[in-house]
Order: structure tokens, then sequence, then C-alpha cells
């Protein structure tokens, strides 16, 4: 154990030290890979306070459950946007805490996604893209998971999701989400929908 902490303490130092050519003037992989780009300057764009209305459809052709008086907080941990959601103070709404993370991972080419939700149990959910953002739009796949359902009983069925990220403009933000659950029908929805506005 002592030995492994020590090599990738070493790896580390030597990755952002500098080229192994020992040119001073020419940055390492890491180095390069750490700056900021396009994607990052994008996240950056989005930092600050949103209004959040949700909107969930519980089952296809079902009516929305909607919640309004949410609002986001957007920072930036590097180059990974932070976003927690809570209730507004004096909302009615019921208290919770949504977590989410978005980066662009430039070795890899693809947008990372995951979030965290105390409203219902379902736990981490990472998602991934399978490559850059397209026309400014961010489509993720969700890992499949066991969805607890809204019945009296436990369902653990699974469902696998997507969510797609834009934006219309420099303050309107959108988060949808769409699910198929594994019950037999192959049929898909949109389950959950966020619409941010910005504050100012």
């Amino acid at each position: 154990m002592l030995k492994h902490a020590f090599f990738v303490a070493a790896f580390l130092a030597a990755a952002v030290a500098g080229s192994p050519s020992g040119r001073a003037d020419e940055p390492t992989a890491a180095q390069r890979m750490s700056k900021p780009g396009p994607a990052e300057e994008m996240l950056a764009r989005q930092t600050g306070q949103w209004d959040v209305v949700a909107s969930l459809w519980p089952a296809p052709g079902a009516e929305p459950i909607v919640a309004r008086g949410l609002v986001a907080e957007r920072t930036m941990i590097g180059p990974i946007l932070q976003e927690i959601m809570k209730p507004a103070p004096g909302s009615s709404q019921p208290d919770f805490t949504r977590i989410d993370y978005l980066n662009f991972d430039r070795v890899e080419g693809r947008w990372k996604y995951v979030s965290m939700d105390t409203r219902f149990p379902v736990s981490i959910m990472p998602a991934r893209s399978f490559g850059p953002a397209t026309e400014g739009r961010i489509d993720v796949q969700f890992e499949p998971q066991g969805f607890v359902g809204f019945g009296a009983e436990v369902e653990g069925r699974f469902m696998v999701s997507d969510m797609a990220i834009s934006g219309s403009d420099a303050d309107h933000m959108l988060k949808e989400q769409h699910v198929m659950m594994a019950d037999g029908t192959g049929k898909s929805w949109l389950f959950v929908r966020y619409e941010y506005t910005r504050r100012h």
C-alpha cells in the first residue's frame, strides 16, 4: 500500500512538473489537458443562481406533477460545474437537496455527469455521453438502475434513462430525462423536466 501511494504521488508530480524531454517550454499532456477549453468556458458561463420549475410525469400520458419555487446554485469546482438545487427561501415546497456535477473529460472526449437527489431513494446516478456536445446540446445516458416506484410496495423495476441538457439562450436552460421501464412494453416517455431561468 505504501509503495502504491508513493508511485501515485511520484507519477502526479512528474505529470505536472514538465516535459520528459527536458524542454521547459514544452507542456506535458496532463498540463495541456488541465487548461480550460471551450467546454469549461461554456460551463463557467452558467454559474450563478437560477430559478427552476420541475415537472415529473409518473407514467406515459399522465398529468405532470409540477414543482415551482425552486432555486439552483451553480459554481465551478476546477473544470467541473456543480449544481445544488433546493426550495427557494419562503417556498412551500418540501425540503430537499439535489446535487449534480457536469464535466467534459478531455482525455476521453465525452461528457461525464452524476446526480444525487434526496427526494427519492435513487442513490447516485452516473451518466456519460458518447462524444462532445452537438449544437450546444449535451446528451448523456445513465447507468441502468432499479426504481422504487410510486405505489405502496417497492417495485424495484429496472429502468434505463437519458438526459438532454440544452439552452435556448444565456438565461434559459433545460434538462429533460426520458425513461424506459423494464416492464415488457418498450415504451419510453418524458419523465422529468427542469426549466431554468437565470436570476439577475
